[in-house]
């Protein structure tokens, strides 16, 4: 039972990564093309972006129910990453907020747009420092040391700031695919576009500084990656997908587009979660946590799964039925 609800977290996990991601993007796409975006980021997260931390409430209830040291592990190594996050999603939905509903005035508009760009950023890169943390191995359950070695060392270090560069060009990257996919002016798709093809080459590079940086801090990522079969097809239908975007993008085929987006970022997810697993966290100074040691006892797995699968059946619906009212259709006119 443990196994299935750590499934429902990676599925998750994958969703806030896609769907979530194109959001924060949204705000880092505005802050890489100087406001062009501003618009049209507006228009397409306007509706449905809070409804996105769905997944990421999702994923720590199931960690605090399901895996608990994981969970306690993670928020006391890695509580400042943790933290700044947190406070980046303040500022960041404040800022949305009020730049849509305050003043109609260009000085304030442009603060709330300057504090939406540069917190999405800042959230987005500090999500991936605390992955960083989590995969390298630099944490310590002796709390009795340092508060260097405790509570910095952990996620202050070349690999995980590489994590947080490589998500906020990931989520950009998002961004800009369902960016093109909202646009209709050829001059604004052409621009997108070129956008979108520098960010996939950024990618790259800087997901082989990910690979190197784990090198340089003594984890070793390549050869842990070169002893998963799952991790290496999942990059190599990741790679090979890479000419299906090119050819979308040439034909503006907005829905394959948005298809091959997410395609790219679910192997990149599962090649990640491959490499390690069992393995949830690593641990610098004794046995790593497991799936196995982390579990909580099987009644408690049981009752997590039976509500997941009530949640599950209201959730999926709900969404589903809000993505088809304000991103496919419209509302009645009672409601406008």
């Amino acid at each position: 039972m443990a196994e299935i609800n750590l499934f429902i977290l990676v599925i998750c996990l994958l969703l806030y990564v896609v769907l979530g991601g194109a959001d924060f993007g949204g705000g880092i796409l505005e802050l890489l093309t100087r406001g062009k975006a501003a618009g049209i980021v507006s228009k397409a997260i306007a509706p449905i972006w809070e409804a996105n931390h769905v997944w990421l409430i999702l994923v720590v209830v199931i960690l605090f129910v399901g895996f608990p040291s994981v969970y306690s592990t993670v928020l006391t190594s890695l509580h400042i990453p943790v933290l700044l996050v947190l406070i980046g999603i303040i500022f960041r939905g404040s800022a949305f907020t009020f730049r849509h509903y305050d003043i109609d005035e260009a000085t304030p508009k442009a603060i709330y747009s300057a504090i939406f760009q540069y917190s999405s950023v800042f959230t987005t890169f500090f999500l991936g420092v605390t992955l960083g943390g989590i995969i390298l191995g630099n944490i310590t359950l002796d709390y009795q040391q340092s508060f260097y070695d405790g509570y910095l060392r952990p996620w202050l270090n070349w690999f995980s700031l590489s994590m947080g560069l490589f998500l906020v060009l990931l989520f950009a990257f998002l961004a800009g695919i369902f960016t093109v996919s909202e646009l209709s002016d050829e001059k604004h798709i052409g621009y997108f576009k070129r956008v979108s093809k520098r960010l996939i080459w950024s990618l790259v590079v800087v997901g082989a500084m990910v690979f190197a940086a784990a090198e340089a801090s003594g984890h070793p990522l390549f050869y842990e990656f070169l002893h998963s079969p799952v991790s290496i097809i999942a990059v190599v239908l990741a790679t090979l997908a890479l000419p299906l975007f090119w050819i979308y993008l040439k034909q503006h085929n907005r829905l394959m587009l948005r298809l091959v987006a997410g395609f790219q970022t679910t192997m990149i997810v599962t090649g990640w979660f491959a490499i390690q697993f069992p393995i949830l966290v690593k641990i610098k100074d004794g046995p790593d946590i497991t799936l196995q040691s982390a579990s909580a006892p099987p009644r408690i797995q049981l009752i997590l799964f039976l509500a997941l699968l009530v949640g599950v059946l209201i959730i999926f619906p709900s969404i589903a039925y809000l993505y088809k009212v304000f991103k496919f259709g419209e509302l009645p006119n009672s409601e406008k």
